[in-house]
């Protein structure tokens, strides 16, 4: 029937296929197949998938996703930007790092003060850092205490030290609020300008200071008023002949209010004026030689202030300042003000550091209102290597005393190195000059020193 050659011509045509298949196999083999039979053979893999050999699929380019992905352990580690830097230790929101640093202090004059001697002395230095790692606002907490002792020469044991905390909150309304508080101890200077006769040992001097600034932006203007005090308090001075000189009639506290305002140029540049308006109130109203020591402060300031990322930060600013004494008897302390706390990084590994600040010293010696000091610092500082850093700086004093042509000059001079061992562990050294000159008799002196010491870290 039709159905049945139907069926047979289908059959016939499978086994011509099947036939050409393995004539096709037989002339890759020998390489003498001819065109038809080439052409069959391409046609046949084109309709008939199982022509495909296992081998040729192996040959197939593998789906990237499916690639077995490298062990953790044998991925590359990122880089530390400073290997040798502090980790710090975890303490509840915040992370300290302390440093601790002992040595020994060669020096020509023990006490920097005309006639000083030298001595041996070792030297231990506690220094911290903590700051908070909240998500919103933030706390700094900064300290460091240095501690004297004679191991040869001239006899010195002194303990100095100091701690400050910052706080930085966002309040509403675009206004943030920033809030310090410091305590600071250390022995007077054997070269204060108020001179104790007689003294074995210079009074200890005790400061407590604390601000609250509010700050504001409003499109471009900038405004911010800050109010402050500090309280500085005197311990007996001890003399040669033995006993000790009250010097409660130094004690007093110092209250200013400063309102700033700047508009900004360009993010990177904010020239500002601020207006400063204070009272400095003795706990004595009249001192140990009849003198009514209060004073009211006044002064302004002109000046800008920089933001140029890591390359350039800070301020700088000059103006005038006055404080006029309750006692007509004595002059007004005025004197133009320099003050500027600016860093610039040259290049990675770099920064060099300016500041420079106006104080104003008053006195309690009699018919002597006190002094402006201006004083400059210029630092530097250098990653020679990644465990090997350098530093260096350099000081210049002016102090002028008020109601006479006295004055003092004081430069300084120093150079360091610290070499870390590992992380934790750093060897250390430094070399310092300083010599002040002044025109008022017995206050001249030089005093050289080096120290070297280890380094310790967390």
């Amino acid at each position: 029937s039709a159905r049945q050659r139907a069926a047979d011509e289908d059959k016939a045509q499978d086994e011509a296929a099947d036939s050409k298949k393995t004539r096709k196999t037989t002339v890759d083999s020998t390489t003498t197949a001819t065109t038809d039979d080439a052409d069959t053979a391409q046609t046949d893999q084109d309709t008939n998938r199982r022509a495909v050999t296992i081998d040729s699929a192996d040959r197939l380019p593998l789906d990237p996703g499916a690639e077995r992905a490298e062990a953790i352990e044998g991925q590359d580690k990122k880089a530390e930007d400073d290997p040798f830097a502090a980790t710090g230790i975890k303490l509840g929101s915040f992370v300290i790092r302390p440093t601790l640093e002992q040595g020994l202090t060669a020096t020509s004059n023990a006490d920097s003060s005309n006639g000083g001697k030298p001595a041996l002395l070792s030297e231990t230095t506690l220094r911290f850092n903590a700051i908070s790692d909240w998500r919103e606002n933030s706390a700094i907490i900064d300290g460091y205490g240095t501690f004297l002792k004679t191991i040869s020469g001239d006899e010195i044991q002194e303990l100095r030290g100091r701690v400050e905390g910052t706080l930085n909150v966002d309040l509403d309304n675009d206004l943030r609020a920033i809030a310090r508080l410091g305590y600071e101890a250390a022995p007077e200077s054997a070269s204060s300008p108020v001179v104790i006769e007689g003294t074995a040992e210079q009074p200890v001097r005790q400061t407590i200071d604390g601000s609250l600034a509010v700050e504001k932006d409003a499109g471009k203007m900038r405004f911010a008023l800050t109010g402050a005090a500090e309280h500085d308090i005197y311990g007996d001075a001890k003399l040669s002949t033995g006993g000790s000189l009250s010097q409660k009639d130094r004690d007093s506290t110092l209250y200013t209010a400063t309102l700033r305002t700047g508009y900004e140029i360009s993010p990177a540049i904010t020239p500002f004026t601020e207006i400063e308006v204070g009272r400095r109130l003795y706990d004595q109203r009249v001192d140990s030689s009849g003198y009514e020591r209060s004073s009211t402060r006044l002064g302004a300031r002109a000046g800008v202030e920089l933001d140029m990322g890591e390359k350039l930060a800070g301020e700088f600013s000059a103006g005038w300042l006055r404080e006029a004494i309750d006692d007509d008897r004595l002059q007004a302390i005025s004197g133009a003000t320099v003050n500027a706390d600016l860093k610039w990084s040259p290049e990675r590994g770099t920064i060099i550091g300016l500041t420079g600040q106006t104080t104003v010293e008053d006195s309690t010696t009699a018919g002597e209102s006190g002094d402006i000091l201006y004083s400059g610092r210029l630092t530097g500082e250098r990653l020679i290597r990644a465990n090997l850093t350098g530093n260096a700086a350099l000081g210049a004093d002016w102090r002028d005393y008020i109601g006479s042509d006295g004055h003092d000059l004081t430069l300084s001079a120093e150079a360091g190195l610290t070499w870390w061992l590992n992380r934790y562990t750093g060897l250390t050294t430094r070399v310092r000059t300083e010599k002040q000159t002044s025109n008022l008799e017995g206050r001249d002196y030089t005093a050289n020193s080096i120290f070297l010491g280890v380094k310790v870290q967390r």
